[in-house]
């Protein structure tokens, strides 16, 4: 017999005690990062594969846009890939990304091209998109939870650079900054479309699934960035 859903505020926890100890502030480059002990390389090296992902939110969250029928769930979602692409040349969250490459020494179009980009970075990307294209709507609207803990992660990264990374200008690190509001209102507004729209106990498993994936695949990413130093 299929257990009853959890109330709201149960399947919150759920999802949250489910995600909090996956998200990638855990994974041991990221404290390392927030600890000061990475190399001007391995700072490049991230910044440059990152951007990669980065390329890919506004694409997944197009999938996301496509895969619904109301009107307003659209007009309130398509606003994050706007978020990302900036409404015109030298705005959004791509844009700030390349700043900070450019605040490390990076070549800016080089970034762009993404020509340095590590396979297995490549791949795991990809996996992301390809989890929000197969997978319902509820669910690959649960994928993009992680946003709930990204405000403090931001916080750490910012607190982080300036003290251990002074030689980065702090104009560099907007992207850190604007993704501190964004990440809070874009994580409530998914979280109540989650508790909403799931409305079974199997449903509710599979967006905790969703969740789950999505932090895999965060910590895949440093996992590949973090080998390639080695």
């Amino acid at each position: 017999m299929t257990a009853p859903p959890l109330d709201g505020p149960a399947f919150v926890e759920r999802l949250r005690a489910e995600g909090a100890p996956r998200y990638h502030h855990l994974h041991p480059f990221n404290i390392r990062m927030h600890a000061g002990e990475l190399s001007k390389a391995d700072l490049e090296r991230w910044v440059r594969n990152r951007y990669y992902y980065q390329t890919r939110i506004p694409i997944k969250d197009a999938i996301i846009l496509s895969k619904s029928e109301d009107s307003v769930f659209r007009r309130a979602w398509i606003r994050r890939i706007g978020d990302h692409d900036g409404a015109s040349d030298g705005e959004g969250g791509l844009h700030e990304w390349l700043v900070l490459a450019r605040g490390l020494g990076s070549d800016e179009a080089d970034v762009r091209r993404c020509t340095q980009v590590l396979p297995a970075v490549r791949s795991v990307c990809d996996a992301y998109v390809h989890l929000v294209r197969t997978r319902s709507l509820v669910e690959a609207v649960a994928s993009s939870l992680t946003e709930h803990f990204a405000p403090d992660i931001m916080r750490a990264r910012i607190d982080a650079w300036v003290r251990h990374y002074p030689w980065v200008d702090a104009a560099a690190l907007a992207y850190f900054r604007s993704r501190i509001p964004r990440a809070t209102r874009d994580a409530q507004e998914a979280l109540a479309f989650v508790v909403e729209h799931a409305k079974t106990r199997d449903a509710q498993e599979a967006c905790v699934r969703a969740l789950v994936d999505k932090c895999k695949i965060l910590w895949a990413l440093l996992d590949a960035v973090a080998e390639a130093a080695a």
